[in-house]
């Protein structure tokens, strides 16, 4: 059984960093194409922050795809051997507090909707 375990959330203020990690269980991250972080505010949508491609493909091994509003900031990576994926989230601001979650699809891993399976979330918070 597939599960995702997200960690390493919590509150910081504007400007600060946050790592958040995703252990992988019930399969290997390479037999799924995509790995991704998703967010979701109070009062609005989910929507998806950063795309990886996890696959066998040489050509598109370390596709990488981020939302217009987090790029340059967060930065998203995978440890095989740990079967664990990571968002790096730098130079946070007051507008990235949000649940995150750790998903997992196959296709195009920068389109959202090819995405069909999350964690439970872990909750970032970035004060002002």
């Amino acid at each position: 059984q597939v599960q995702l375990v997200e960690s390493g959330g919590g509150s910081v203020q504007a400007g600060g960093s946050l790592r958040l990690s995703c252990a992988a269980s019930g399969y290997t991250v390479n037999s799924r194409s995509c790995m991704g972080w998703f967010r979701q505010a109070p009062g609005k949508e989910r929507e998806g922050v950063a795309g990886l491609y996890t696959g066998f493909s040489r050509i598109l091994f370390g596709s990488a795809y981020y939302a217009d509003s987090v790029k340059g900031r967060f930065t998203i990576s995978q440890d095989n051997a740990k079967n664990t994926l990571y968002l790096q989230m730098n130079s946070l601001k007051p507008e990235d507090t949000a649940m995150y979650y750790c998903a997992t699809g196959a296709g195009y891993c920068g389109n959202w909707a090819d995405y069909n399976y999350w964690g439970q979330g872990t909750q970032v918070t970035v004060s002002s």
